[in-house]
Order: structure tokens, then C-alpha cells, then sequence
């Protein structure tokens, strides 16, 4: 029996992070075995909020792959490929957008939302307004079964339902109403205690070495409660302690949430411990990263293969789109 297929992508707008791969590149690592992955870098997505500043995109495409590839993302397992290099997701854009009603846009949470947080930034254009649209092209151009999303990403995958059908019922079956599939995403927070974020300069990158994980660890804010070594601490509202619950044993969280609340152990000590114990486990994804960033016509070639694939399919599909539309 055939896999159902999924398909996710990310924006190529900076350096992987921590919240990146407990958001999504560990689930999608799980999903390659019960799944027909296909994993592609939204660079066309990347200009909606950054098509002022394009100089670096081209180099965030490379440098998000090796990020992929060192978490264990397997090209002989999923399909990795650039949105860019599949034109055909242009055309079906266009095709959507004709049928796309810009009520059901203007109601995108995620618009507003974006909106008010990216003030600093002119995002009045019909690309930041039909994003959707495109994002709905991308799914349904593989007739992915299924999107994993994060609850907050629900919304997108439900408009492109919509989309689908409206899509079905004026010319016929085409597409695959695809199912947003849940994850798990553990909540972990910037060094200063905000979102984790490359704006905010409080990210622990993928490719940070051992000795800048440690010293940005250093630098975390801790119970804000607690001024003193011999103040008691409050484990729950700490940010390293929620670090020491992914990346420590369970008997040290255990230790460190008992010596907190009884001011025998202070922040500095608290720190190097779960440093210890996070560059520890980030070590496996430096080593091959360091393989990677030696060998990147290897990488190079993994993009090339996977957008050959993926533009197989693309066509197939633009095929029985262009005789359902009559165009």
C-alpha cells in the first residue's frame, strides 16, 4: 500500500534556530518513514515580507538545506526541492487567484496579525495579500493528503480547503482536500525570554559551534524573581529550566527543580549544566553540518534531484488543471 503524502516548506529569510527544529524539522524528521515527504524552500514566499532586501536569499537556500540534511532529513527517504524551481507553482497561483474570493484573504488571522507586528515594513501588496493563495498552490500541486502545522497554522490549511473545493465543484475533481496534520510544538524562548527569533537577536542557531551555544546559554535570563544565589527560585518561570525539560535527563530536572526551589543551586551553575547537556545533543548536527558545508555540490546536486522530481509532478498536474479549466 502506497504512503499518503504530506508535503511543508519553510521561508528562506535567515539562519535556522532551536525553535525551528522543535517547531517543525523534528517532526518532519519522524514523518519520513510514514510518509511521502515532500519538503520544499519557500523562496517565492520570502519576497512577501522581504522583496525589498533580496541579497541574501539565494545563500539562505543553501544554508537551509545543509540545516535540514544535518538534522537527519533524508534525500533517499523525502523530496527536497526550491519553490522557485518548479514555475508551474506560478501558474497554478494565477489560475487560484482567479477564483479566490478577496473576502476569504482579508479574514486570514495570520494577515492582521502580521500586519500590526511588521509595522516597520509596507506589506500593503496584492503578494502579501494572496500568499495564501500561492501556499494553497503548493499543496494542492502534489496533491498533498496532509500539511503539518502547528495550531496557529490551521486557518491557512482550512482556506486552502476551501479553495479546493471551489476549485472541484467549477471544473471538476482535480485536487485533494488535503487534512492539516497536529504537531507538537514545545514552547522555547529566546535568550532574553521573547520569541525566539533571528529580529531579535536572541536565537540559538543550528549552526552555532559549541563554544557560542554555551556563551549565548550564559547569557539567558533566568526567575526574574531571583536577584540573589541564596533566594529561593521558581523552576516554572524559568527559561533555562525549560531548556533542562528537552535537553537534560529526567533525574537533573529533577535535581535542578528541587536545588532551585531550595537556593542550593544558583543560575550560573543551572546554566552550565543544561549547556552542557544541550551542545551535547547539538553535537551529531554540527558534525554533519561541517560534512555539508565542505561538500556543497553534494547539496547542491540534492536540491537539483529533488526539483527535478518535484517538477515531474508539477507538470502532470498543470496537465489535468489546464483540460479541467479548458485553457
Amino acid at each position: 500500500m502506497s504512503k499518503q503524502r504530506i508535503l511543508s516548506g519553510m521561508r528562506p529569510t535567515g539562519p535556522l534556530h532551536l525553535g525551528h527544529l522543535h517547531g517543525a524539522l523534528a517532526n518532519w524528521k519522524d514523518m519520513q518513514d510514514k510518509y511521502d515527504c515532500f519538503f520544499f524552500i519557500a523562496d517565492w514566499h520570502a519576497l512577501t515580507t522581504n522583496y525589498e532586501d533580496t541579497s541574501n536569499t539565494a545563500a539562505f537556500r543553501t544554508e537551509m538545506m545543509i540545516d535540514w540534511l544535518s538534522v537527519g532529513l533524508d534525500p533517499a527517504k523525502s523530496t527536497f526541492f526550491v519553490q522557485s524551481e518548479v514555475k508551474e507553482h506560478a501558474e497554478l497561483f494565477l489560475i487560484l487567484s482567479m477564483i479566490t474570493p478577496v473576502p476569504w484573504l482579508e479574514r486570514n488571522p495570520t494577515y492582521k496579525d502580521q500586519i500590526v507586528q511588521m509595522e516597520n515594513k509596507d506589506l500593503s501588496t496584492f503578494g502579501f495579500l494572496g500568499y495564501p493563495v500561492l501556499q494553497a498552490a503548493d499543496i494542492i500541486m502534489y496533491k498533498a493528503h496532509g500539511v503539518p502545522v502547528g495550531i496557529d497554522q490551521v486557518p491557512h490549511v482550512e482556506l486552502t480547503r476551501e479553495i479546493v473545493r471551489r476549485f472541484n465543484y467549477m471544473y471538476g475533481d482535480v485536487f485533494v482536500e488535503p487534512k492539516a496534520i497536529l504537531t507538537e510544538t514545545p514552547k522555547l524562548l529566546g535568550s532574553d525570554n521573547r520569541k525566539m527569533s533571528k529580529s531579535y537577536q536572541n536565537a540559538i542557531n543550528l549552526a552555532d559551534p559549541p563554544d557560542v551555544v554555551s556563551q549565548k546559554v550564559s547569557v539567558m535570563i533566568t526567575d526574574p524573581q531571583r536577584m540573589r544565589k541564596k533566594d529561593p527560585g521558581d523552576p516554572d518561570i524559568c527559561n533555562v529550566y525549560s531548556f533542562h525539560k528537552i535537553y537534560s535527563p529526567p533525574e537533573m530536572v529533577e535535581q535542578v527543580n528541587k536545588e532551585c526551589r531550595a537556593a542550593e543551586i544558583g543560575c550560573v551553575q543551572c546554566k552550565k549544566l543544561m549547556a552542557a547537556n544541550l551542545t551535547a545533543q547539538l553535537e551529531p548536527i554540527y558534525e554533519k553540518r561541517v560534512h555539508f558545508e565542505k561538500n556543497r555540490d553534494e547539496v547542491r546536486d540534492i536540491i537539483k534531484t529533488g526539483s527535478d522530481k518535484a517538477r515531474e509532478v508539477a507538470r502532470a498536474t498543470m496537465e489535468e488543471v489546464r483540460a479541467a479549466v479548458k485553457i
